[in-house]
């Protein structure tokens, strides 16, 4: 008998090292726990086939110590195994630390058991006419088996949760694992209570590490797997189908029957309802294809694929066909394409589609001559304020629909930005007298609101060497500067003058700076007199001496600075300009004033008050002597705050003065309003008038109420003796003009004042 199970634990101790090292050569998440268990059940095997085989008793004593402690160690890798078999999801179990310190406690105390026998103790027995040492426990065995039996229950209970829990095609091998742990412990249960001096129960441990090692690296539920997959498959949405090697149909799943029209008794049907409604289809090689089908006015997108099996011989077994419907994702796809190149309020193409399509369009058909035009919808800020933004967008929409109607196929067409479209159009498409004349009478119209709108269309002649789509836009939209009548002109052409003013705006822009700090920019004065044409004043003008460009005067680059806000920076340098000379006057004992010229533009830009009063006080000069010119348009937007600065610089001590009155918007409410010292008065204003007498009635009245108001009158634009002599008698306090000096460098001025100060 002895011989025979030392035989089957041979055995098993052979299986069990194979589990280890197989398990260790997986690359498993669970390989580690089934190789750390199926070697620790060694250690209580390779205990009892020493114990089996010994006849003297050191040897038989050193199997139970492998034996007993390795029970310990077979519990501590048990637990281990069932921490991580039995974990699902990402949940993470705590440790049992305190077990392992339990268990790491009954290994030393198995271990002191040679110096105080507090454990077990060996007698001796004859087995198969041989001479056998079995134990007899002490309570340190006891201790021992209830705490591997408490800790053996949990793990016990874990994996019968696990085996309810878990879903039918994985509850198999739980069970497994479950009844073989169970009756391992019965079987060596068994064992300690019968007191059977051979140890059968070993052999229950090795069939325990050998179905672990299987049920947990190797074993498949094969046909709980076909079950599964033959549910996943039938309820996916592809329509599919399985053919043998004679194109038989053996299955399809239910999107399949249902494409097909055909019941489960009808397969044989499947082939020409296929034929029938996608036409031909490969069968005898692998391949995918889209294919669209039109029905009953609907267009239809499917992914058809045809896949050819063969088995491990390379023998053909069969044919599977797949069939998506891909219509929604095709219309999907498609919306999203129209989307991200087609603007949402217009339908028209984007800015960067269209400019994208123009350089394709531009490069491929070089024989055609194209312009493109730049349209404009101008004063669109009233549409919205008037009406709402419901009617300024559907006014938008009708622009577009105005540019789809009149286009043909050869025209490309988008909106740019906010009321700006762009179009591509052949030279020879357009008439600009017959779209001058739908402009001027565009009229929109949404059965409530009735509105004119005003659009220019700046138009850019495409050459040859033109490449850059946004540059010939900006260069169509240059054109529209050269509209002076806007509601007579609607259509403006890019020409090289226009380019050659660009060139030169930026020319001179790219100057300023150096300029000021060469003082190239100069001040020169014009003599303001009094009644009896004695010098009172002078406004300063701004003249350019340029090194490379010579003289220029301010109608070449102020019109340009003040488009693009540079003109602060002149008139900054003006001010200062303006205090140095007032500053040398006081010096010398000369007691004038110099008017300065303030642009609307300088009150966005910079602080004007505190600019004024940091200057004066510089300078050390009297703010009465450094006068202040408006023009009216400076308090056209936000006039509340511009009246606040322009009373704190009269209580500060400056003198302002209104320039160029009766030539613009000017009303007597806003004379009334307006904190100012000085009215200038332009005669140019009434030049255009016929009747001189009317002219003269007007002007009179205007110095009459200035007086009256306590405003000083300043006529500028005198040029004869006349005119002086007639405005003198009207009682206009001051004059300048042509009459008496034209603008004149400082030195000069300070000449004429010897003369006529």
């Amino acid at each position: 008998m002895r011989n025979n199970i030392s035989v089957i634990y041979i055995i098993l101790i052979c299986a069990l090292t194979v589990c280890v090292i197989s398990a260790k050569r997986s690359k498993q998440r669970i390989s580690n726990a089934v190789m750390m268990l199926c070697a620790s059940l060694l250690i209580p095997v390779i205990g009892n086939f020493i114990i089996i085989i010994s006849e003297t008793k050191p040897y038989a004593k050193l199997g139970y110590y492998l034996y007993f402690m390795g029970v310990d160690f077979l519990i501590v890798a048990l637990m281990y195994f069932a921490k991580v078999y039995c974990r699902t999801g990402e949940v993470k179990h705590k440790e049992p630390k305190f077990l392992y310190v339990l268990f790491a406690a009954d290994v030393i105390q198995i271990m002191i058991n040679y110096f105080a026998g507090h454990v077990f103790a060996l007698e001796k027995l004859e087995v198969s006419g041989l001479d056998y040492y079995n134990f007899t426990p002490r309570l340190g065995l006891t201790l021992h088996r209830i705490l591997v039996y408490a800790v053996l229950a949990c793990i016990i209970a874990i994996f019968a949760v696990m085996t309810v829990k878990m879903p039918r095609v994985y509850r198999g091998r739980y069970a497994i694992i479950l009844v073989t742990m169970l009756i391992v412990a019965l079987w060596q249960t068994f064992y300690v209570v019968a007191r059977i001096p051979v140890n059968t129960s070993m052999i229950g441990y090795g069939f325990f590490g050998i179905c672990i090692f299987y049920f947990s690296l190797i074993y498949r539920p094969h046909r709980l797997l076909d079950s599964m997959l033959t549910d996943i498959v039938s309820d996916m949405p592809e329509a599919l189908f399985v053919f043998d090697p004679n194109k038989k149909c053996l299955w399809a799943n239910e999107e399949g029957i249902r494409v097909t029209g055909v019941d489960i008794q009808e397969f044989e049907l499947v082939n020409e309802r296929l034929r029938e409604t996608f036409g031909s289809l490969d069968s005898d090689n692998t391949y995918k294809q889209n294919r669209i089908i039109v029905a009953d006015g609907n267009t239809f997108y499917y992914n058809i694929e045809t896949r050819v099996v063969r088995d491990e011989s390379d023998v053909l077994t069969g044919y599977v066909l797949s069939i998506r419907d891909t219509t929604e994702e095709q219309l999907r796809m498609k919306r999203d394409i129209y989307n991200a190149i087609h603007d949402s309020l217009t339908g028209l193409y984007t800015c960067e589609y269209l400019y994208e399509r123009i350089s394709e369009r531009l490069a491929s058909n070089v024989s055609e001559k194209y312009s493109l035009v730049f349209l404009e919808i101008k004063n669109f800020k009233i549409v919205n304020d008037l009406f709402g933004k419901s009617f300024g967008d559907y006014a938008l929409k009708e622009v577009a629909d105005w540019i789809r109607a009149n286009a043909n196929g050869k025209c490309l067409y988008g909106r740019l930005a906010g009321v700006n479209f762009g179009i591509l159009i052949p030279r020879s498409d357009y008439s600009v007298k017959e779209i001058d004349n739908m402009l001027s009478q565009f009229v929109v119209s949404d059965g409530n609101f009735d509105y004119h709108l005003l659009i220019h269309l700046g138009v850019y002649k495409v050459t040859d060497e033109d490449s850059d789509v946004q540059v010939m836009f900006d260069r169509a939209q240059l054109s529209l500067s050269t509209i002076v009548d806007e509601y007579k002109t609607h259509v403006a052409f890019y020409n090289e003058e226009l380019r050659r003013k660009m060139l030169w705006d930026q020319h001179i822009s790219a100057q300023l700076v150096e300029a000021i700090s060469e003082r190239q920019l100069c001040p020169y004065l014009q003599p303001i007199v009094d009644t009896s044409g004695r010098v009172v004043g002078a406004e300063a003008l701004v003249r350019w001496i340029n090194p490379v460009d010579g003289f220029m005067p301010p109608g070449k680059f102020i019109p340009v600075f003040e488009k693009n806000g540079m003109i602060v920076e002149v008139d900054r340098y003006m001010w200062r300009c303006a205090c140095e000379i007032l500053a040398r006057w006081k010096a010398s004992g000369i007691d004038k004033f110099i008017s300065v010229n303030i642009s609307p533009k300088d009150f966005y830009i910079i602080d004007v008050r505190s600019e004024l009063n940091a200057l004066v006080s510089e300078y050390g000069v009297d703010p009465a002597k450094l006068r202040i010119e408006i023009t009216e348009t400076v308090v056209m937007n936000d006039a509340e705050d511009r009246m606040k600065v322009l009373s704190d610089l009269r209580a500060a001590g400056f003198i302002v003065e209104m320039d160029d009155f009766g030539s613009g918007y000017s009303s007597l409410n806003m004379l009334k309003d307006m904190p100012v010292d000085v009215l200038k008065i332009d005669m140019k204003f009434l030049s255009s008038t016929e009747d001189e007498v009317r002219s003269q009635k007007i002007i009179r009245n205007i110095i009459r109420l200035s007086n009256d108001l306590d405003i000083m009158s300043l006529t500028e634009g005198v040029e004869t003796e006349a005119q002086f002599r007639m405005l003198s008698e009207m009682n206009c306090n001051m004059f300048q003009g042509y009459y008496f000096s034209q603008p004149i460098p400082v030195e000069e001025f300070e000449e004429y004042l010897k003369k006529n100060g």
